[in-house]
Formats: structure tokens, sequence, C-alpha cells
């Protein structure tokens, strides 16, 4: 990956490589800028086990004490629990450290408004105001904020996902599954083990020490799996899970052994969802076209927004949808909360496992069938990466200005960066929110065909990327 001295802003928050782009003058500059956004008042922090993590955490509560926020420290935690205690605790706001799916040297602080709402467009610009301006509400000496902890996060966001309506916790018992647990080491270790065993499962657990030293990449991509698919294989287990840093995500292993892609675990989810409840699904846009056969099937709309969990919240609340998510493993139920939650989302599939009585592979056999391909170029840094996008916009649609109605150019969809769509496949071009790279996803009816696209798209970037001086 590309070294940036510059951290990265992004929807949820912001994220660096320790030592290099992020740093503690950055971080306490950012929890002074969120203290004074909340008025000083009740913040929940939580971190996920990097080991650069107590470091941010002092930054952070620095920031926040000097502002007079009260803070409610909820320790080592995934993020989707550390945003629902926030909401359970009626706090004014969150702060999670975590940098996710980043790689084991990066880290960060991801924002939350109240009750553990994501921000909306309107709060993140008024925060990058008060941070860049400087423009901070410090405290007198005599109202400092103060320090309090709280130890039973993970136990209330068990007891949340265990009272789900969609839950059936004898026919689960009943099945008397066997899986095997990967969290990376990351802040999953501390409650998905947990979850599995009161559900009854027979669990194999591998890199589930909440140590921060990470043994595989913190992305659960199907090639950072060898490990969980021949321990699937060998234990002969019914299915695999795998966790990101942070838990929000979840992907799936077959019993076979074969690793999925982070766009079966929404996809299975939601048609799990919509047999019990009807109601609109809401993705990204880079999300796999088998939620619009899922969305028909069910006789629901599919609502698609910009890339990042914030922009599918908002739209989750402006059409009541039933379920929602991303293709990165990612999926929200807002009968619990309004974020990603990994751990709820292996509750589901169990569920859908023990109840469909069929084996994952079958699960995903009768399921619509596309395959796609995700590839990233490196770019030097974000300015760059928004001029080559700007490039390439101008280059497609001089195209489209060029070409006869008879020949077939692609719909140019621009909800977020570049989506080139065609009758049976589609190329989305992106620059990433969390990482200096351009990212290049593409759909089609085999892997093949996606790849090439994907490959075209890359040399298309590349060739522009000759045009920008830096």
């Amino acid at each position: 990956m590309v070294k940036t001295k510059e951290p990265i802003i992004s929807v949820s928050g912001i994220r660096g490589q320790v030592g290099i782009s992020l740093d503690v003058r950055v971080i306490t500059q950012f929890a002074l800028a969120f203290g004074t956004f909340v008025g000083g008042r009740t913040v929940i922090v939580g971190c996920d086990s990097r080991t650069s993590s107590p470091m941010v955490r002092h930054a952070v509560l620095a920031g926040l004490f000097a502002t007079g926020c009260r803070v409610v420290d909820v320790g080592l935690c995934p993020t989707p629990t550390i945003l629902l205690m926030a909401k359970a605790l009626g706090a004014q706001g969150s702060i999670t450290i975590t940098a996710s799916h980043n790689p084991v040297e990066w880290n960060g602080i991801e924002f939350a408004a109240a009750s553990g709402r994501l921000l909306t467009q309107t709060a993140r610009d008024e925060l990058t105001r008060i941070y860049e301006t400087e423009d901070f509400a410090l405290a007198p000496w005599n109202e400092q904020g103060a320090l309090e902890n709280y130890k039973d996060a993970t136990a209330y966001h068990l007891k949340q996902i265990l009272n789900s309506s969609w839950l059936n916790l004898d026919l689960i018992r009943k099945a008397n599954l066997k899986v095997v647990l990967d969290c990376g080491n990351g802040a999953g270790s501390v409650i998905s083990p947990a979850l599995l065993r009161k559900l009854g499962c027979r669990v194999v657990s591998l890199n589930c020490v909440a140590d921060g030293h990470f043994r595989r990449p913190a992305e659960p991509t199907p090639d950072a799996l060898s490990e969980l698919c021949e321990t699937v294989v060998s234990a002969n287990a019914d299915i695999g899970f795998a966790h990101d840093g942070d838990a929000d995500r979840l992907v799936v292993v077959t019993e076979q052994g074969i690793p999925l892609s982070g766009e079966w675990t929404l996809a299975l989810v939601a048609d799990f969802i919509l047999n019990q409840t009807k109601g609109d699904i809401v993705a990204t846009v880079s999300t796999s076209r088998m939620l619009d056969d899922i969305a028909a099937n069910h006789g629901v709309a599919l609502h698609r927004t910009k890339v990042g969990v914030g922009w599918v919240v908002e739209k989750m609340h402006e059409v009541n949808a039933a379920i929602g998510g991303e293709g990165t493993g990612g999926v929200i139920y807002p009968a619990i909360h309004y974020t990603t939650d990994g751990i709820a989302s292996i509750a589901a599939i169990v569920q859908c496992l023990a109840e469909s009585e069929h084996t994952v592979t079958t699960l995903v056999e009768n399921m619509p069938q596309y395959e796609m391909c995700r590839k990233k170029l490196e770019i030097p840094s974000q300015d760059i990466a928004t001029q080559l996008v700007e490039f390439a916009l101008k280059m497609y649609e001089k195209d489209r200005t060029e070409t006869s109605e008879t020949e077939s150019e692609p719909l140019l969809e621009l909800t977020d960066g570049i989506k080139r769509v065609w009758d049976d496949r589609w190329v989305n071009i992106r620059k990433s929110g969390t990482e200096p790279v351009i990212r290049v996803f593409s759909e089609a009816p085999t892997a093949t065909q996606a790849e090439a696209l994907c490959d075209e798209t890359l040399e298309t970037l590349q060739m522009l990327m000759k045009q920008i001086r830096y």
C-alpha cells in the first residue's frame, strides 16, 4: 500500500498509518473538534484490538476532556457494539478507535452523533469546519471532562441479537451446527465465539485472541482465508465465518472450503430477512446485481446509494427499509441498530442454515449467479485520485457523444464515481474514502468477462495517469 503523509478523511472519520499520517496531534485536534461539536456532553469511546489503539485512546481522551465531555469508555469492542451502546446509554456522540479492514499499521477514529447515529453530511461539514478553523470550545479548569468505565457492552449486544424476532434458538440448537470462526485476532474475538456457543453451535476458533497481532490481513478477502478454508474441510464443519478488524463485516466459507466474497453475506441475509418481513433493500452502487433479482423475487424495491455505511443508513431511514448494507460483508439490521453488524450476521446466517436444512453450497447454488472482479490502482494522493476520476469521466462522456445511435455505449451513472452499465454487466470506478487508491469493481455473467472489463478499465486509468503532473 502507498505511504501517504496525510490522513484520509472520509464519511466516517479519519484513518492513517501510525507514525506517518496519523499522530497524536491530528487525533487530539479531531477529538477537540468533536467534543466541541457535541457541546461537551456524553461521548462513548471504544476501540478495536490494534496495538496502537492505546496511544490513539489517550489522545482522544485528552481532546474530549479538554472540551468538558463526560466520557464513557466501553473498552475493547467491535464497532457495532460501541455504536449500540451509544444508543443504549443515550450519549450525544461516540468515537470508535479503529481502522476496520485496513492493514495492521493503520488506525483511525470514527465518529457518530447522538445515540450512535452515523453523521449526516451537514454534521460532517460542521465537524470539519470546527477542525479546520480550530474553533474549539475549551472548558475552564473546573469544568474539565471525566472518565467512566462500562464493562457490560458485549453482554448487552449479545442480548439484543438473541432477542431478534427472526431467531429461533431451539431450531438452531437442534441443528447442532459445527462452525469454524476466524476473528483475525480483532475485536470480534471478544463477542462472536460467545454468540455461537449461546446459539448451541460447536465452535472451532481460529485467530480469536484480541491482541492486535493480525496473522492474516484484516480485510477478510477470499485470498486471505486459506487457513480458515482448510480448517473447515479438515474439521468437517458446516460453515466458516471470518471478521475484519472491528467485526462490522462478516464473510462466509462453504462446507466445501470455498471462500465467498462479502457480496454473498448481504445477498444471503437479505433473502432470509425478506422471507420473515417485507420491506425495501438499500445497497451501494458497487454491490452485486444479485440484489436486483432478490428484490424482484420478493416484490420490493432496491435503492442504491454512494459507497459508505452513512449513505446507506440515510436512505434506509428515508424508505423504512427492512435490510441494507454493502458488498463488503457489512449488513445493517434496523431492529438492532443502524450500522453494519458482523456479529448479528453470524446469527442470521446460522438461523438461515438451520431453517432451510440446506448446505451453504446449496443455498449459493439457488441464488442468482454473477461473477465480480475487484481491483485497485494505488494513487500518490487523494487529490490525484480526484483528478483521475474527472479525466475518466470526460473521456467516457466524449465517447458517448461521438458514438452513433447504432453502436452500443453503456449508460453512465454518477451516484458515486463513474458506473458504466450495460444490459448484462457493469463497471464502477471510484476513489476510495479509506485508502489512497482508485477502486475498480466489475460484474458480468462470467469471471473471465468480469476480469476483462476490470483490466480494460485499469489500463484506461493508467493511460490517463500519464496526463497528470505530480
